[in-house]
């Protein structure tokens, strides 16, 4: 009888430990995980000089009703009721500082719109980390250096890529022609030397390419050693 008794209040037991562990996960996914996409923003707002305040007078975080960020200058979510961002549009703002690498905790974002600006350094190696699904990049006209990361080519969701108007330096890496559903991309006016790569479902042109004197092939005059006509 005891034995009985036990399985009985064992299999109770049970019972209520899944159904608590199933209001724990649709809680999260209804409130808390959301705040992940407040402490992205909370950081991004740190992290960045600000000088003609757009962010400090809108992005206030006095307030704890769902969706309220949805209503922040340069924020769209993916529902208006809901703490989940979707895109973040903050172009000729004049924000100053580097890659803001908290938006990392925006885990839903697809939209990352940061040209005309002041930014500068790097862009990240682990971009594709920071951003996984992103479907559209606007870095252009900034001041963002270095080397284009060959981890973009690992952002398998993009169709807008565009870097125009910085001062990035060494080669594109030929790993971004594997993006398949790139349409538009654009490295003109920048430092960037070597081939092009070679885009298997995007038509790129001279122009996107443009004020870059070490670039070569594609659209461009056939790098040297290369037996290749320039296209037309």
């Amino acid at each position: 009888m005891a034995i009985f008794m036990n399985m009985v209040l064992g299999r109770h037991f049970l019972k209520i430990l899944i159904s608590y562990g199933l209001w724990l996960l649709l809680s999260c996914s209804l409130s808390s995980c959301t705040e992940t996409d407040v402490a992205c923003l909370k950081s991004i707002k740190a992290s960045l000089e600000d000088p003609f305040n757009y962010l400090k007078s809108s992005w206030d975080f006095n307030n704890n009703t769902e969706g309220y960020i949805c209503r922040f200058i340069g924020v769209e979510c993916w529902h208006p009721d809901e703490n989940k961002v979707l895109n973040l549009r903050l172009s000729d703002m004049g924000l100053k500082g580097r890659f803001p690498v908290g938006i990392q905790n925006c885990t839903s974002i697809t939209g990352v719109d940061l040209s005309s600006n002041n930014l500068v350094g790097p862009i990240p190696d682990n971009i594709s980390a920071i951003i996984p699904f992103v479907t559209s990049l606007d870095l252009s006209s900034n001041n963002f250096s270095g080397g284009i990361p060959k981890a973009l080519a690992n952002c398998t969701y993009l169709n807008i890529l565009k870097l125009g108007h910085n001062r990035l330096s060494g080669q594109i890496p030929p790993e971004l022609g594997l993006l398949a559903r790139i349409k538009t991309f654009s490295v003109a006016n920048n430092l960037l030397t070597g081939p092009v790569p070679t885009f298997q479902n995007a038509n790129i042109s001279r122009e996107d390419y443009a004020n870059n004197p070490g670039l070569c092939g594609g659209p461009l005059d056939p790098c040297p050693g290369s037996s290749k006509s320039p296209h037309t």
